[in-house]
């Protein structure tokens, strides 16, 4: 392939470059902090997830919903990927792997490449030379808030921003005619498909950017209106991942649609002025106050110096060409400003990898094409000033490390020098070698400068150490805990997690606990235990679980069919001075005493007795099948009665009696019920569960394949006709 007239070998060597320098920033992060990668939400969410899911894969099942998970059950509206086929593949893979901080690792290294190559092909389809174009593949996985935040933790962030850029490049690609709509399409899809909501609306952005531009750039309307159609399709396609949420909003905490801003997460314009010194601390309001402890500003340390060695009076003439980055990149950075809150749009914090995906394309295309030393002593003028005023700006914000901020400005100003100096001595590709090769160290020293982070929960890495050190404990489990109540020093296998689990843990575990972690839960169940999204509760859980419900007259944890009820001894420090509640009684579990207070039922597990019927009143019920999706039940009632399921009421579930619908009801705006008409006998009750919308969504991934079938047949068909109207004339 050649891309603006470079040559095939140049791009693929370049490429390789830099696959290497991502690479070769990873291994510097991981000497840093070995666990970097395996922090925060992907030891706690993500990795667990991936074992679990794969399990399922493995027999054969494709869990949708998982009924015994309860709050965090419904992974049609979880971060779960399961319309997203590399997704599937990393969760077919991850039981094969006992070290989950390794995997994630790996995992978390193929798709840095794959985003590197991504800006890598945006900047040579700007016309950006080979080696600076891999100048800004090689820096972009090790931009602030992508390192500290989506690479650590947010791992649907970062694949989905590794495919945005893929679909950016193929964007640009299929507007000016060099490529057909099929890979605009497939990374699109990927891009939407993962299931997290920032990655579609920014690839949304993005394509209504480079339509525009295009526009502006072509001077014609044809070419951005097949690009448009092409999005069109793949968001039809992409459309199965978010129905189910938002029919599903209304009964979950994401209900809210309001736009406010209460500044948290929101970035001052101002702190991008920090966005090339390695030391930048940022003021803004987060999780830790308000002057940040990492930085999450930070894009590249050339980038803001390197702005004095461009020629403006050519790049003047680029204007039209990369008007859609100029619109992109101004887009993102109003967003990151604020508002804090759009609907489920949270933290505007999380949109800045979009503004150092914009600013590195831009000025490495910039100087992919107009790089000059002409004047040299003004430049170099010019470029100390800016690394002054980066330093002044930084100060600013975090004065207590002033001493770090002039080291680091110095250190950008001598890696400036060497940069022009190898430019102007041994050419563009030597400068270019030097500025990746500066990554990794500048990588290791932030990570190494930002220990202990304050983001890890320290969980296990181990699937079969956390096996080994844990209870066996069969059947459904419903644990009562608060993670803030775990001391620092007891965050390990032989402390805490050795009797604990909060967030996905139990996944690892191979254990059913009644929930994980959800940024989705089911507002109504959620107020019964006071559960919040890490599964930690209030200390009025353990009443209210044992507290009757009125319609029915049993207690919560009846309704639930819980096994097995686990209490913080941290919580609940005197709740064994008490008889067990009736039904149950106190369990020792030697070893764990020190962590928890085990309560089971006195008659044995209730989870597997009769299905998941949890009460019925007025009617013989008996289940005759079970699946995570259906319950068949064969039932009676002389005079009219209902059915209690264990199953918490998503929307979605629908009943037959015989084969005729019966409506169906939820008790305590949570539990499922179908009410059984008098007179009824040996009667078939089947309650099933879709993912609401599922044949809207259907539906319009059909029409959106059949939509992309057309843009490729008029696209094969443009071609044919512009290789007819090239060939030679037959001679006579």
């Amino acid at each position: 392939m050649e891309t603006r007239g470079h040559a095939r070998l140049d791009v693929y060597k370049w490429g390789a470059v830099t696959a290497v320098g991502v690479i070769a920033g990873y291994v510097a992060v991981i000497l840093a902090n070995a666990r970097h990668f395996y922090t925060d939400d992907t030891e706690s969410q993500y990795a667990p997830l991936w074992v679990m899911l794969g399990q399922h894969l493995r027999s054969g099942d494709l869990p949708v919903l998982i009924p015994e998970h309860w709050m965090a059950g419904n992974y049609a509206i979880e971060e779960a990927g399961l319309l997203n086929p590399p997704q599937l593949l990393i969760n077919l893979i991850a039981p094969s792997f006992d070290n989950l901080a390794l995997y994630a690792t790996l995992v978390k290294l193929v798709f840095a490449i794959i985003l590197g190559l991504g800006v890598y092909r945006i900047c040579l389809e700007y016309g950006s030379k080979p080696a600076w174009a891999a100048v800004a593949g090689a820096s972009i996985p090790f931009t602030g808030f992508l390192l500290f935040f989506d690479e650590a933790s947010w791992m649907t962030a970062f694949t989905g921003t590794a495919w945005m850029v893929q679909a950016w490049a193929s964007a640009i690609r299929y507007s000016r005619g060099k490529s057909g709509p099929i890979p605009t399409f497939v990374f699109l899809y990927l891009a939407i498909s993962v299931q997290y909501v920032f990655p579609a609306v920014e690839s949304a952005l993005m394509i209504a950017a480079v339509a525009i531009g295009e526009v502006v750039y072509q001077r014609r309307w044809a070419p951005s209106l097949r690009l448009l159609a092409v999005a069109a399709s793949a968001a039809l396609v992409g459309m199965a991942t978010y129905i189910p949420s938002v029919l599903t909003a209304d009964v979950t905490w994401r209900g809210a649609s309001e736009i406010k801003n209460d500044q948290f997460l929101a970035v001052p314009w101002s702190e991008s002025l920090n966005a090339s010194l390695p030391s930048t601390l940022p003021a803004f309001t987060s999780w830790w106050g308000y002057i940040q402890t990492m930085p999450m500003v930070y894009i590249a340390w050339f980038l803001i110096p390197a702005l004095a060695f461009i020629d403006w009076g050519k790049a003047r003439g680029a204007a039209r060409e990369l008007t859609s980055l100029g619109i992109f990149t101004v887009a993102v950075l109003m967003w990151t400003a604020g508002p804090s809150n759009i609907g489920p749009l949270r933290w505007p914090a999380r949109v800045l990898p979009m503004v150092a995906i914009g600013l590195l394309v831009l000025v490495c295309t910039l100087l992919g094409r107009y790089a000059t030393t002409n004047n040299l002593r003004r430049r170099a003028t010019a470029a100390g000033l800016l690394i002054g005023l980066l330093l002044v700006r930084s100060a600013s914000a975090a004065p207590s490390h002033l001493k770090w901020h002039i080291i680091s400005a110095l250190a950008v100003a001598a890696l400036g020098a060497a940069v022009v100096w190898l430019g102007r001595t041994r050419g563009t590709a030597f400068a270019c070698v030097l500025a990746i090769a500066a990554v990794s160290p500048i990588a290791y020293s932030q990570v190494r400068a930002a220990q202990p982070t304050p983001m890890s929960w320290n969980l296990p890495e181990s699937r079969s150490d956390m096996t080994a050190a844990f209870p066996d404990f069969d059947g459904t489990t419903l644990q009562l805990a608060d993670r803030a109540l775990i001391a620092p020093g007891d965050r390990t296998l032989s402390g805490a997690y050795g009797s604990l689990a909060f967030g996905n843990y139990p996944k690892d575990l191979g254990l059913t606990y009644t929930s994980g972690y959800t940024p989705n839960g089911h507002y109504y169940f959620g107020n019964i235990l006071c559960m919040r999204w890490d599964m930690s509760v209030c200390p009025d859980a353990f009443r209210n679980a044992f507290a009757v419900e009125p319609a029915t007259g049993r207690t919560f944890v009846d309704l639930m069919n819980v096994d097995r009820v686990v209490l913080q001894n941290a919580l609940y420090p005197n709740a064994r001075s008490g008889p067990a509640p009736d039904g149950w009684k106190w369990v020792d579990y030697p070893g764990h005493e020190n962590y928890i207070s085990v309560l089971e039922r006195i008659d044995g597990p209730v989870s597997i007795r009769n299905g998941r019927i949890s009460d019925t009143q007025g009617v013989e019920a008996t289940s005759i099948a079970e699946s995570n999706l259906s319950s068949t039940l064969r039932v009676s009632s002389e005079s009219g009665g209902k059915v209690v399921f264990a199953r918490l009421g998503w929307p979605g579930y629908r009943a037959t009696l015989n084969g005729e619908p019966v409506p169906i009801d939820v008790v305590a705006k949570s539990f499922v019920t179908v009410d059984v008409p008098a007179g009824t006998k040996d009667a078939e009750l089947v309650l099933t569960w879709r993912p609401p919308g599922w044949k809207i969504g259907a539906a319009s991934a059909i029409a959106g394949l059949a939509g992309l079938g057309i843009l490729e047949w008029m696209y094969l068909r443009g071609r044919r006709r512009d290789r007819i109207a090239d060939a030679p004339s037959a001679l006579p």
